[in-house]
């Protein structure tokens, strides 16, 4: 099973998630693009980093059709994410999780860290719980 996941700018939510995903072994393939992106956030990377998971040397990504042919499942984590993603082929499920995002958190760095790690560990809630729901030979 091939996992796409979809934000707006593949910066934070959708690089987290492709993260955790690998971390956790969801997927055959993972991959995560944006309707817009705009480059891995710094924070994203250091927040994954306190969970082991490393980060650093994904990129930014712009969602196309090749991704979407590709991928079995799409995952938007942003309802702009989700109103903006194309009409996927035939076959293919879309789960909709829909998340705050962390990059827009204001205030100091520690507010904005505790965003970002708040929305990490929501994502790898729902990663365990979609997982547990799958059948071991969809993993």
């Amino acid at each position: 099973m091939n996992v796409l996941f979809v934000c707006t700018g593949n910066s934070a939510r959708s690089q987290m998630a492709e993260g955790l995903a690998r971390h956790m072994g969801i997927g055959e393939g993972v991959m995560s693009a944006g309707t817009s992106p705009k480059g891995l956030h710094p924070l994203a990377v250091r927040v994954m980093a306190e969970v082991g998971v490393d980060i650093s040397g994904h990129q930014s990504k712009m969602l196309d059709q090749e991704m979407l042919d590709w991928a079995d499942v799409v995952i938007t984590l942003c309802g702009d994410a989700r109103d903006s993603c194309p009409l996927l082929p035939p076959g293919k499920q879309h789960l909709h999780w829909g998340f705050d995002d962390p990059a827009a958190a204001t205030g100091d760095e520690e507010t904005r860290l505790h965003a970002f790690r708040r929305v990490r560990d929501a994502i790898a809630v729902s990663l365990k719980s979609w997982a547990e729901q799958l059948s071991p030979e969809r993993i």
